[in-house]
């Protein structure tokens, strides 16, 4: 099985040596008079990831260079501006069968939450970089509107008004540029995104897979 790793649309060269997904639980369990515990199902908490990446400072012949050989400083100043700037980010992880057929696929909201850099004397110029993501999960605001009363007896009524997703319409096409993703060209034109729109659009452009796509491709809506 072939694995391909993307980070923010950057796939990395070389496969984590490891890579461990925990959906966390946030069930209760309680007891009840007479009638023993009993077990409170909640929605899952946030996934943690942790991977372990060897981030090549050579070129090799088993690393994949979509865009051409780029040394490990160029993967650690993308994931510093990840941190730095505080933005989730889409972490994409593509299984592929010997034949090219997609196995199935990862494809998560996260943020960075810890990373580190270690050096060893055995892995030459290479560096092997731990990073650990959580899940993100979008959240949004309400605007709370107080009406007056109008009359003495009358009471103030509040109502919640939620803010309404953006409704520009997308060009015709779009020319895919170096970085780009579905996930983020959905977002740009849109203004939401969600797996179906990703998946929907690949569908209409002809693409096999959803979390692959390449500069100069032209994407029609």
């Amino acid at each position: 099985m072939a694995y391909s790793f993307f980070i923010d649309g950057i796939q990395l060269p070389v496969a984590p040596s490891s890579l461990e997904m925990k959906i966390n639980n946030q069930n209760k369990t309680i007891t009840l008079i007479n009638e023993g515990e009993v077990n409170l199902l909640k929605q899952a908490g946030l996934t943690d990831i942790s991977l372990e990446v060897l981030l090549p400072n050579v070129k090799y012949p088993f690393a994949v260079y979509p865009d051409g050989f780029q040394p490990a400083t160029f993967y650690l100043e993308k994931l510093e501006k990840l941190k730095i700037s505080k933005t989730p980010f889409q972490f994409i992880v593509t299984r592929l069968k010997p034949s090219g057929d997609l196995l199935f696929d990862t494809n998560i909201k996260v943020s960075l939450e810890d990373y580190s850099i270690e050096e060893d004397a055995e892995n030459g110029f290479d560096i092997t970089f731990p990073i650990t993501l959580k899940q993100y999960r979008e959240y949004g605001t309400k605007v709370i509107q107080v009406k007056k009363a109008t009359s003495a007896k009358a009471k103030p009524v509040a109502t919640a008004v939620k803010k309404r997703a953006s409704t520009k319409a997308p060009p015709k096409s779009y020319k895919v540029v170096k970085g780009d993703s579905l996930w983020a060209i959905c977002k740009k034109h849109f203004g939401t995104v969600t797996r179906t729109m990703t998946d929907e659009l690949a569908a209409k452009n002809g693409i096999k897979n959803p979390n692959i796509i390449y500069p100069g491709q032209v994407i029609k809506f």
